[in-house]
């Protein structure tokens, strides 16, 4: 759902630009009044798995590819803000080294999937989560969220293609938010799976106790004492997750080198509405700023499959340090603000 440039008409270009700064702005306030300085490199690490798994499409229906965005998997573990500053840095690193994403619709896709996509689908999960509790209640509404935040990413994306002129709005509606309904049923599992592996090994990163997962006692060994689910809940909440970070930062590398390559070849649900309605012509020949490797095409490598591992590991781990670099330097500038008796502020989830 990458709006190239040429798409979006100046006026269109300029104000989702606008709207996207202010809401990265209102999302770097709340990282830093309210993420945990023990959550940091979580920003770098789920940086690094949405960037590697935007690059594995897959194949959905009629010639159409689709891809995670991966903004409601972010807020879920990590709140709505910290979701907006993880998706804009995948964005802005994707548009302007491997032109995925016009420079000039930077404000528009950070509108559309940042902050529609990525906090539209985290208010459903939040109140979803909310109505069912447990496990099963957070698995659902990660389903239906990362539906529902695809869906509200392709309207808006739909919005701006017909306020710019690029295509009627009687044609690109149903077109748009057509293929992607299709396309969030993959970004619903997916959220779903990512987050159900995810509460076997962090539960607390869910808000859970670690109850839902319960092991037959052993007959031969005495019974070990439980602690009360709160208590839980601090006591791994305070550990490191450095193994966690290394884990799946090395989960990330290797989506990025050993199976980005093999991504379906068909285009994504906009390239393909494009195609089908007949504006992807529309589309910029030339980039304001041109880019290092576009098309995850790396110079001097011939190989295309060698090229997006290369390319793609980088990218990895560019996102990786600058989401963790932005979000290190907010904490640590509240917690150089905050009075030292006040307690560190938890995420909402």
């Amino acid at each position: 759902m990458h709006i190239p440039d040429g798409f979006l008409d100046a006026k269109t270009a300029a104000a989702t630009g606008a709207l996207a700064i202010a809401g990265l702005g209102a999302a770097l306030r709340q990282a830093r009044l309210r993420l945990p300085a023990r959550r940091v490199p979580l920003l770098g690490l789920s940086a690094a798995f949405v960037f590697a798994a935007q690059m594995i499409n897959f194949p959905v229906v009629g010639g159409t590819s689709g891809h995670l965005i991966g903004g409601v998997l972010t807020a879920a573990l990590l709140g709505p803000g910290a979701a907006v500053i993880v998706i804009s840095a995948v964005l802005i690193v994707q548009a302007f080294l491997f032109a995925d994403g016009g420079i000039t619709a930077l404000g528009g896709n950070v509108f559309n999937m940042a902050l529609i996509g990525a906090v539209g689908g985290w208010a459903v999960y939040h109140l979803l989560s909310l109505a069912i509790k447990g496990l099963p209640g957070r698995l659902l509404a990660a389903l239906l969220a990362g539906w529902t935040g695809t869906v509200l990413a392709s309207i808006a994306c739909a919005g701006e293609l017909a306020t710019s002129g690029t295509i009627d709005a009687a044609s690109v509606f149903p077109t748009m938010i057509g293929v992607h309904m299709v396309i969030g049923i993959g970004e619903g599992l997916i959220t779903a799976l990512a987050l159900a592996a995810i509460a076997r090994v962090r539960p607390e990163l869910l808000g859970l106790s670690g109850h839902e997962f319960p092991v037959a006692p052993v007959p031969s060994q005495p019974s070990a004492p439980t602690c009360p689910p709160n208590a839980f809940r601090r006591a791994v909440a305070r550990e490191p997750v450095g193994s966690l970070v290394v884990f799946g930062l090395l989960i990330s590398l290797g989506l990025a080198w050993f199976v980005a390559p093999f991504a379906c070849p068909w285009p994504d649900g906009l390239e393909k509405v494009a195609e089908t309605l007949g504006f992807g012509q529309k589309e910029a020949e030339h980039r304001a700023v041109p880019a290092p490797a576009p098309d995850y095409k790396m110079p001097g490598i011939r190989s295309e499959g060698v090229a997006a591992s290369v390319a793609g590991t980088a990218g990895t781990i560019l996102v990786f340090g600058l989401a963790w670099g932005l979000a290190g330097v907010l904490v640590h500038k509240s917690t150089r603000r905050r009075p030292p008796s006040d307690p560190p502020r938890e995420n909402p989830l």
